[in-house]
């Protein structure tokens, strides 16, 4: 903790904090309790919302019968570190991880020899392949004799349409000779090989998916749209401007990599600074340690909401995605509907951090701020907010404050956020023994994830979009693609500490720790059963971060009320929704406490889609869930002064 911020006090003299009766600990397979905030029908069944779910709180909640906590059965050791390794071996392997971009060879190897060797024992999936490959060579030549004899300017029927992700041959070029029979025949190259890596017998889940992403990684590398000779929107554009594309293109080559050895940030990124066009939102920085800033935003009503709101980012990338230009801020949005907002800000974590863990994001991140909050909004319940990994934090934190029977936060929102994760989505390609300890080692070396590790693994995923199309659009094409403020931000990456990156990796990726009752706080485990929240949930369609049949397994997982939403858009632009945004909608169902289970593709078929931004729909649910306007609290407090303006100096280190 810096020498200019005060030691928060102690959480057990918190007088902010109530405390509850444990249960008796025999009866907690059958002992129920009541839900806070909860609101239920009579027939227990989920309600669609047209906005945000009523304030209606007349009734009392029916007790829940509480399911047995995992924690009955399970033993929560403390996290043990992977044993010492030999120093050599140390070397070894963190060279082979900065060689292969910390994909490892072995993970490759052992997903290959298990799909080809089970492939080999498998006469019948053999004669499907073949007969397949026999089926598409006679729709190709079908369809080269009906280009022979078609009239010139006729079209004929492909053989294989595209997937409808896949924007690569959109273009109207691809529909003449010889572009079409190039394109079809990467098509249907692209189908052999997806049908030869998937419903293989005897295949792990995981070594299918490793193969299938292989060998889909190589033949995009192959597409005939990454090629001057053979992709003919580049060849019409070299044509039409003399090769003056070309050129540009190689300017923005060799400019992109003089940037990337620099360290600088992408072409445009310098047109949005850091508290001049993005992140100024007012406030003041009220607490600082060696982990956070906490930023107190300056009210814009004359009376707020009692009850603030904390919102907790993720630590993978700044937090200023949820205060970008006025226009998008959530932040500001919640400020202008009158809510008392902190936030907090990340350190950068060098080499001197790299013995962090997870216990100290949850001690100097998460209750740091709440004893903040707590000092300068005596009294107050707060409304938690989390996003991806710190909403992941708070709903640990928000099962051992339940458990505990620390009663200070008044609703759970989490964005993104998984809390079940045995389906983590496309991530899951990284993540396995093999995998973790080559990154640990590489880690070890340096005491921290680089940022440009996370960057490539997300580049990786999705290549197509992120990596092909920008060389052909901006090497090929000449055409800079336009920077924007969520795209600097998304260049703007953090590093993570080493020890606790692996215990992330380790405790909640590889042994889903947490959803199965193991995951240890203070020494003893947590049970997200435990949640008597209400609880807000915000997934995205199109997350390949977190797909949101995963965050929607919460439902499972939390007794208590939960209102789900699911918005259209990706893992950042799903969340940053404006009001007035084009081509925006959602799906919003709440489901009571104790109500019944839906599976998430009955609850999509159910749930009618809105138009327009989630973010009214969130603001009246918190509203709802608050007491009456009160004048704005001053801006902090006795030992927690105000140390700088926002949006601080951590968000600021490189």
């Amino acid at each position: 903790m810096s020498p200019s911020a005060p030691k928060p006090p102690s959480r057990q003299a918190a007088p902010a904090r109530t405390r509850r009766q444990p249960l008796n600990e025999a009866a907690t397979g059958t002992a129920g309790k009541p839900a806070r905030g909860a609101r239920a029908n009579a027939s227990g069944a989920s309600t669609p919302a047209s906005s945000a779910p009523s304030a209606t709180h007349a009734q009392t909640p029916k007790p829940l019968a509480r399911p047995t906590a995992h924690p009955a059965r399970s033993f929560a050791a403390p996290f043990a570190p992977p044993p010492p390794r030999n120093p050599l071996d140390r070397r070894v392997h963190a060279a082979i991880a900065r060689a292969t971009a910390s994909v490892s060879p072995i993970a490759l190897l052992l997903a290959a020899v298990d799909w080809a060797g089970h492939l080999a024992l498998s006469p019948g999936k053999r004669m499907e392949l073949a007969d397949l490959g026999i089926e598409q060579t006679r729709r190709l030549l079908r369809y080269a004799q009906q280009l022979a004899v078609a009239p010139a300017g006729s079209a004929a029927h492909e053989c294989i349409e595209p997937p409808a992700q896949d924007r690569r041959f959109k273009a109207p070029e691809w529909h003449a000779w010889p572009f079409n029979l190039m394109h079809q025949s990467f098509l249907l190259g692209q189908e052999w090989w997806d049908a030869a890596t998937h419903g293989v017998a005897g295949v792990s889940r995981h070594h299918e998916q490793v193969v299938a992403f292989a060998a889909r990684q190589l033949l995009d590398l192959f597409s005939p749209g990454n090629f001057l000779p053979t992709n003919p929107v580049v060849l019409r554009q070299t044509q039409e401007s003399g090769g003056l594309n070309l050129v540009r293109g190689a300017i923005h080559a060799v400019e992109d990599f003089e940037r990337l050895v620099g360290g600088a940030p992408p072409a445009g990124a310098e047109d949005f600074v850091v508290g001049r066009d993005v992140a100024v939102t007012p406030g003041k920085v009220v607490l600082r340690n060696r982990l956070i800033e906490l930023i107190q935003y300056a009210p814009a009503t004359a009376d707020v909401y009692a009850e603030p709101v904390l919102i907790v980012p993720a630590w993978i990338m700044k937090y200023y995605i949820l205060d970008l230009s006025p226009h998008n801020s959530l932040v500001r949005y919640l400020v202008e509907r009158g809510h008392t907002v902190f936030c907090i800000s990340w350190k950068n974590p060098g080499t001197d951090e790299r013995a962090l863990d997870m216990d100290d994001y949850l001690q100097l991140g998460f209750f740091a701020a709440l004893d903040a909050i707590n000092a300068v909004v005596p009294g107050q319940k707060v409304h938690a907010t989390g996003y991806c990994l710190g909403g992941t934090l708070l709903a640990i934190a928000a099962a051992a404050m339940d458990r505990d029977g620390d009663t200070r936060l008044g609703s759970m929102t989490l964005f993104t956020a998984q809390t079940d994760f045995t389906e983590p989505g496309e991530l899951a390609l990284f993540i396995d023994e093999s995998e973790v300890s080559l990154l640990e080692a590489q880690m070890e070396e340096t005491g921290f994830l680089t940022a440009g590790q996370m960057a490539g693994a997300f580049q990786i995923l999705r290549s197509n979009d992120l990596l092909w199309s920008r060389i052909v659009g901006e090497y090929l094409m000449g055409e800079r693609t336009p920077m924007n403020d969520l795209m600097a931000w998304n260049a703007d990456a953090t590093r993570m500490p080493a020890r606790m990156h692996s215990q992330y990796l380790r405790r909640l990726f590889l042994n889903d720790d947490l959803s199965e009752g193991r995951y240890p706080v203070g020494g003893k485990p947590v049970a997200l059963s435990d949640i008597e929240l209400p609880v807000f949930c915000v997934a995205t369609l199109t997350d390949h971060v977190a797909p949101w049949r995963s965050v929607y397994k919460l439902h499972y997982l939390v007794p208590t009320e939960i209102s789900f939403v699911l918005t259209s858009g990706g893992h950042n632009a799903g969340i940053v929704s404006e009001p007035g945004r084009p081509r925006r909608s959602f799906r919003l169902r709440t489901r009571p406490a104790g109500g019944n289970y839906v599976p998430p593709d009955d609850w999509l078929e159910r749930t009618p889609e809105q138009e327009g931004s989630w973010w009214p729909a969130w603001s009246d649910w918190l509203a709802a869930r608050s007491g009456a306007r009160v004048a704005p609290p001053a801006i902090g407090a006795v030992n927690y002064p105000a140390l700088d303006d926002a949006p601080g100096r951590y968000v600021h280190e490189k």
